[in-house]
């Protein structure tokens, strides 16, 4: 086969003649000497290659020997692509050969998967067009391939951005829908428990916990999805831990053994529950995974003070007293190779279809919200241990002990209130629970309407409470037409979904609170008491 030299100039991989033809190094054209011509072919980092009529590399550059894993070009001549892909690819180039031969055509930019024999798996983009003698007959191919591989996995990785957007637009809209289904439950609950025999009061409870667990997995879902923040609260470590333990007995395989290690004078954390609980289980579920023949998973907890020598050496860590959360397996362990990557976005080492390499993401963006870090420790074939620093709360004991405040304490003094909800269910419960707690109560199924009640007996009226989610006449719009009509009016909004638009608009109009579905009686009383004494402010309209 000629040197590069003995080649028409190459404009590049997309701009090409219809045909190579050898012809002798003297007519190179535009003056170009050989050797210049064969460093370009052997430097770029477009694999380029000529075969004969039977698939054999004739020559090829220094980028395909790279990529193959060859030690020198020479390694691949005489070979077809039979010898360096897997069948399936091998036929597919083959076939596309044959056709440029027979045509006499080019096949310019055509996205080929390439899986080779050294194990990689490529993509590319070539063109490849026939290769002629001097006198025009056909005698082989040349090809021109630019790998796009990095292209490959970051338009995978676009679509799979899509998808979670539209899984969260989704989630978002059932956010709603089924908080509103919920929200009756924990209404309702103690109105019922109240009405039942003391023997009844356990099934109530139950009732009431697995409404509330349905509202925080619906949290979780829009946590992930949205990006919601979620409320924070002082939590002994144990808590979690015991909870995320008692989990996994009851649903990993009885082949791994479940140890949860006691910290009792473990310090506490200011975190969100359901986040961290997403936490523990995503580092518990990935070490399942690692023990497919059984093993021992250790969840524990554990205080510790880092120096300001370590934390320097930990991005995001600061010096102080943390709580360390470890989760630790006797499994597969991490390849050092990957272990940098684990917590990169959609990078998953499991099958298509079974991870979506968002797992570990998801831990270090809710651990570096907490102002904590994730580290990680591995050794192939011995098991992993993740553990997740927290900060712990300067103030332990004596902290967030709010004052116990009776609930007789909540009770209305006859003030008037206005419910307004287009929910049936949700209406009607709220309306008992406030004539049963000493408010009166009026009542309107749509904004429309209670602007109509209002215009009647606003001056009556002591505080509005409004759904936000309304068809027509929202209760955005409805606030905003409340505060032109009296700016004294005192408002308290509701919503199946913290994170809608209209909540964050109805924010900058100042209402005295907004209340998430499904909330219980007693959120529902302590936030209408507070809002009814709390000082006027100016909204802003």
């Amino acid at each position: 086969m000629p040197k590069a030299a003995q080649c028409l100039l190459l404009g590049g991989p997309y701009i090409m003649p219809t045909s190579i033809s050898c012809v002798p190094t003297a007519e190179c054209s535009a003056g170009v000497q050989p050797h210049l011509l064969d460093f370009l072919l052997e430097n770029t980092p477009d694999r380029i290659y000529f075969k004969d009529t039977a698939g054999r590399f004739l020559w090829a550059n220094r980028a395909l020997a790279e990529m193959l894993g060859l030690a020198d070009t020479a390694d691949a001549m005489g070979k077809t692509d039979f010898d360096l892909l897997t069948s399936e690819h091998a036929d597919d180039a083959l076939r596309d050969e044959q056709e440029v031969m027979r045509t006499g055509e080019t096949m310019v930019g055509k996205d080929e998967k390439e899986t080779w024999h050294c194990g990689r798996v490529t993509w590319a983009i070539t063109t490849k067009l026939p290769l002629r003698d001097p006198d025009g007959r056909i005698i082989g191919t040349c090809g021109i391939s630019r790998d796009i591989t990095e292209r490959k996995k970051l338009e995978e990785q676009l679509l799979r951005s899509q998808r979670l957007e539209s899984i969260g637009t989704l989630a978002s809209g059932m956010a709603h829908d089924l908080n509103n289904i919920l929200a009756p439950i924990l209404l309702s609950a103690p109105l019922i428990r109240d009405a039942l025999a003391a023997e009844y009061h356990s099934l109530v409870f139950a009732i009431e916990k697995s409404a509330q667990r349905g509202a925080d997995i619906i949290k979780q879902v829009l946590t992930f999805a949205k990006g919601v923040e979620g409320d924070r609260a002082l939590l002994q470590p144990m808590v979690l831990i015991e909870e995320v333990a008692e989990i996994a007995r009851q649903t990993f395989p009885k082949l791994i053994r479940i140890i949860h290690q006691d910290c009792p004078d473990a310090w506490k954390v200011s975190v969100d529950a359901t986040q961290m609980h997403q936490v523990l289980l995503n580092l518990c579920l990935n070490a399942r995974d690692a023990m497919p023949n059984g093993g021992t998973l250790t969840i524990g907890v554990a205080n510790v003070e880092l120096d300001e020598h370590y934390a320097l050496m930990i991005s995001g860590a600061k010096s102080g007293r943390h709580v360390v959360f470890s989760i630790r397996d006797t499994g597969t362990g991490i390849p050092p190779e990957i272990c940098d990557r684990i917590f990169d976005p959609f990078f998953t080492t499991k099958e298509v279809g079974k991870g979506t390499g968002l797992g570990l993401s998801t831990v270090r963006g809710i651990v570096k919200s907490h102002n904590g870090f994730v580290n990680v420790y591995s050794e192939p074939g011995k098991g992993s241990t993740f553990k997740v620093y927290l900060p712990a709360c300067a103030e332990q004991e004596q902290s967030f002990k709010a004052p116990v405040v009776e609930e007789a304490s909540y009770r209305g003094k006859g003030e008037l209130v206005l419910v307004v909800e287009d929910e049936l269910e949700i209406r009607c419960i709220t309306e008992t629970i406030l004539k049963l707690s000493g408010y009166r109560v009026l009542t309107a199924g749509d904004g429309t309407e209670a602007l109509a009640i209002y215009a009647q007996q606003g001056e009556e009226i002591g505080l509005v409470l409004t759904d936000v989610m309304m068809p027509h006449f929202d209760g955005t719009a409805l606030t905003r037409t409340l505060k032109k009509m009296n700016p004294a009016v005192k408002i308290v909004a509701s919503s199946g979904n913290g994170n809608d638009v209209r909540v964050a608009e109805l924010r900058l109009l100042q209402p005295e609170a907004i209340l998430i579905k499904p909330y219980t009686k007693e959120q529902l009383l302590k936030t209408l008491h507070e809002a009814l004494n709390a000082p006027h402010h100016e909204p802003v309209l």
